[in-house]
C-alpha cells in the first residue's frame, strides 16, 4: 500500500429503534444488531461491499465501560460479530477504549493509518441499547446479547484514572457532580445568580431541543421550551446542582451509526461519486487531568488544545466554520467549547449541534460522536465547500478530540498531533485551612440527604476539597452565587472535610 494516500470519508449511517420492552420480545435491538444495521447503511451509502474492509472499529459500549456487569448477556467479541454479521474479513480489528472522545479519535488515527499506507478501508461503528435493557428488565422480557466470534481484535481497555480516592470520599463519584463545578463556576465568571443561568442553559438547550425534534435519527424528538426546561417539575426534576433531568445527557437510547473511511485511490477504484466524499482537514487530542487539579474550573485546557491544534492544522478559524456538532452531556460542555471559539451562543446563528444534543437526540455512551461525524459529513454534502467541526468528549472534560471536515479536498493531508497532556496543574493537599470558594456543586448523598461539596483556594494557591456544613449548605442554595466567599475548612473524623462560610 502506497505511503501518502489521502484518507477520505465515504460513507455514513445511522440506525434507530423504539423497542423499551411494553410489546414482548420480539424486534428486540442489541447493541450488535444496531451496530450492523448502521454499518451496511454506511457501506449502502457509499456503495461499497463489505469484502472491501481491512480495518474494523468498534467504540466501546457502556456495559463494557462500566463494572455492574451484563444482565442480558455479553458479546465477548463485538468487532468480530459485526463483522461476521455484514459479511466482512478484516485483517486488523479494534475495540475502542473509554471516552466520548473515541469516535473522532478513531477517525483521526484511521485517516492517519491510510495515509501512512498501512490501511486501505476502515469501518468505524458503536452503538448502545440502554433502552432495550432498562425496558426489558421493567417489563421482565427476556433478552439475549451473548454472542463472540473468531476474529483476533484489539482490545484497548483503559487504565487511566478519572477520579482519586480523596474526590471520591467527599462524594464526587456521578458525572453531573463533576460537571456541576463547571456550570457554576461559568456562571460565577458571566455573573449570573442561580436563576439567571438556569435560564441560559435552557436557552441554550431550547435551540438544541429544536434540532432533535426535526431529526428522525433522534431518541427524544419532542421540542421543549426555554420555559420547561428552566423549571422543576415531575417531568423534569432535580439531578443535582443547578442540573434538572432535561439538563444532562439521556442514555436510554436504541441507536447505532458508523462511518466508513478509505484512500482516495480506491475510493476512485470502487467508483465512489466525488458528491459522497467527505474529508478530515484537521485532527486535535487533548487530554487534562483529574478535576481536582485543574488550574481553572470555568475554562478547559484540553477543548482550548484540541479545537485550536484542529483549526490550525486545517488552516481555518472559527469564524471559517459553518457549522458544528459540540459535545453536549452539559450545557457547561458547549458553553466551555463555545468560549474557545469565540461564539456567544445567544446571538450566533450557526447551528451548534447536527444531532439535537445528548439530551434531546440522546446519549449513546461513548459513541455519540460517531452520530455527530455521520450527521455532519450529511450536512456538508448539502452544502458542497462549507466546512463544519465536531468537538468529542470524555470523562468530565476530560479527554478531547476534535475534528475540521469538508467537501472540498484538501491539498494534502497532515495526520493529527499525538494526545496533548501536559496540562497545567494544582496541588491539592489534605492540610485544612481558610481559602475563597472556587466553585461547588449540590448532590445526594447515599442515604439521600442533600450535601455540598466545594473546592477551596487557599492563600499559598494550593487546593482543598470539602463538603459543607448544614448552614453552609443553605448558603450555597440561595440566589447569588458564593464563590469568590471566604471559607473555613475542618477535617472530620471520617477523613473528609467540612465547610463552613467565615
Amino acid at each position: 500500500m502506497a505511503k501518502g494516500a489521502m484518507p477520505v470519508l465515504v460513507g455514513v449511517g445511522q440506525s434507530i429503534s423504539e423497542w423499551d420492552g411494553t410489546a414482548g420480545p420480539e424486534g428486540a435491538p442489541s447493541p450488535l444488531s444496531l451496530a450492523v444495521e448502521a454499518s451496511k447503511k454506511a457501506l449502502a451509502d457509499a456503495g461499497v461491499d463489505a469484502k472491501n474492509i481491512d480495518t474494523i472499529a468498534v467504540v466501546r459500549t457502556n456495559e463494557d465501560s462500566t463494572p455492574f456487569g451484563h444482565p442480558n448477556g455479553k458479546n465477548e467479541n463485538l468487532p468480530g460479530t459485526v463483522a461476521r454479521d455484514i459479511g466482512a474479513t478484516p485483517e486488523r480489528a479494534i475495540y475502542t477504549g473509554l471516552g466520548g472522545q473515541s469516535p473522532q479519535q478513531m477517525v483521526n488515527e484511521l485517516a492517519a493509518r491510510i495515509h501512512e499506507g498501512e490501511i486501505k478501508c476502515a469501518l468505524l461503528t458503536g452503538s448502545e441499547a440502554n433502552r432495550a435493557s432498562k425496558g426489558a428488565r421493567r417489563h421482565k422480557v427476556k433478552i439475549d446479547w451473548a454472542d463472540s466470534a473468531d476474529l483476533p481484535f484489539e482490545d484497548r481497555v483503559d487504565k487511566d484514572r478519572l477520579l482519586n480516592q480523596t474526590e471520591i470520599k467527599h462524594g464526587l463519584v456521578f458525572p453531573p457532580t463533576f460537571y456541576g463545578f463547571f456550570e457554576n463556576a461559568i456562571a460565577a465568571r458571566d455573573g449570573e445568580t442561580r436563576s439567571e443561568h438556569r435560564a441560559s442553559m435552557s436557552r441554550l438547550w431550547e435551540k438544541f431541543s429544536a434540532v432533535a425534534a426535526d431529526n428522525p435519527n433522534a431518541q427524544f424528538r419532542t421540542a421543549r421550551s426555554a420555559e420547561f426546561l428552566a423549571t422543576p417539575s415531575k417531568e423534569n426534576f432535580e439531578v443535582s446542582d443547578p442540573f434538572l433531568k432535561w439538563h444532562v445527557a439521556q442514555d436510554a437510547v436504541n441507536v447505532g451509526a458508523a462511518a466508513l473511511l478509505m484512500s482516495e485511490e480506491m475510493a476512485d477504484e470502487l467508483g465512489v461519486p466525488a458528491r459522497k466524499r467527505v474529508y478530515l482537514h484537521g485532527g486535535g487530542e487533548a487530554a487534562d487531568t483529574l478535576i481536582s487539579e485543574r488550574e481553572s474550573m470555568d475554562s478547559s485546557w484540553a477543548m482550548e488544545t484540541a479545537i485550536g491544534r484542529a483549526l490550525e492544522q486545517a488552516g481555518k478559524t472559527p469564524d471559517d466554520i459553518d457549522v458544528f456538532d459540540l459535545y453536549s452531556c452539559f450545557p457547561c460542555a458547549v458553553f466551555s467549547s463555545t468560549a474557545v471559539l469565540g461564539i456567544n451562543p445567544d446571538t450566533d446563528n450557526r447551528q451548534l449541534t447536527v444531532t439535537g444534543g445528548l439530551p434531546f437526540f440522546g446519549g449513546p455512551g461513548n459513541n455519540y460522536s460517531l452520530h455527530g461525524i455521520a450527521s455532519i459529513s450529511e450536512r456538508l454534502r448539502e452544502a458542497p465547500g462549507n466546512f463544519g467541526l465536531v468537538l468529542a468528549n470524555g470523562g468530565w472534560m476530560t479527554k478531547e478530540a476534535a475534528g475540521v471536515y469538508s467537501t472540498t479536498r484538501p491539498d494534502s493531508f497532515t495526520p493529527a498531533e499525538p494526545v496533548a497532556k501536559d496540562a497545567p496543574r494544582v496541588e491539592v493537599t489534605e492540610t485544612t485551612d481558610s481559602g475563597t470558594l472556587e466553585s461547588f456543586t449540590i448532590f445526594r448523598d447515599r442515604e439521600g440527604n442533600w450535601d455540598g461539596v466545594a473546592f477551596v483556594r487557599t492563600a499559598d494557591g494550593k487546593r482543598v476539597i470539602a463538603n459543607s456544613q448544614p448552614d453552609a449548605l443553605k448558603r450555597l442554595q440561595e440566589e447569588a452565587s458564593p464563590v469568590g466567599l471566604k471559607v473555613s475548612v475542618k477535617a472530620q473524623d471520617n477523613g473528609t472535610n467540612r465547610f463552613t462560610f467565615a
